[in-house]
């Protein structure tokens, strides 16, 4: 029997010769999440500051226009050195730092859930109340609307704007920060192969 579980152990073992490809996949994942959120704020950038900075309906941070542009080059540079595999280790810290203002700042006290779903758990009375909204916008567009045009694409959802994402892209953050960029498919890599000491 324990001639067995070694040979399993081995043959699980063995998967390890692809180790690459998770790092890689999840680079891959957060290249597009990151370009968006930055592209976006760079894209109207005297909005984006004031977002930053206004108490009343932005998140009230002090020094906007330091933050807005610091977040807004972290995203769009830590896409590209996601893609390319390069100084990843070091990009997901500010990018974590960035989540985590996200997550404090702006998605927290709508709970958990990103998409309201009353079903799921961690559902708040946020997002038990947004069920019947939702029933009754369904029912004004079957009525007064072309509702299978408007589904074709998908279900109409309400957004809850909760931390889930945003926890999620920390996590992922946190296991490039530990486990690098990849072998192989990496500039990282590549660099560490030429110029450091075993």
């Amino acid at each position: 029997m324990l001639s067995l579980l070694n040979r399993l152990q081995d043959g699980l073992d063995a998967t390890r010769r692809l180790d690459f490809l998770a790092p890689l996949l999840l680079r891959l994942y957060l290249v597009p999440i990151f370009w968006m959120a930055g592209t976006h704020k760079l894209a109207d950038m005297d909005s984006t500051i004031a977002w930053f900075g206004n108490p009343d309906w932005g998140l009230g941070l002090p020094f906007p226009g330091v933050l807005a542009w610091l977040a807004a080059l972290t995203e769009v540079g830590g896409a590209l050195l996601l893609l390319c595999g390069l100084a990843v280790r070091w990009i997901s810290v500010p990018l974590m730092v960035t989540m985590l203002v996200a997550i404090f700042a702006v998605h927290w006290e709508f709970g958990w859930q990103a998409i309201a779903d009353a079903s799921a758990p961690f559902a708040n009375e946020r997002v038990l109340a947004a069920g019947e909204k939702l029933e009754r916008a369904r029912e004004l567009l079957q009525e007064h609307g072309n509702y299978e045009w408007l589904t074709a694409s998908g279900k109409f959802v309400v957004l809850n704007n909760g931390i889930e994402f945003a926890v999620t892209y920390l996590l992922m953050l946190l296991a490039l920060f530990f486990a690098g960029a990849g072998r192989w498919l990496s500039i990282d890599y590549w660099l560490a192969v030429r110029f450091r000491q075993a």
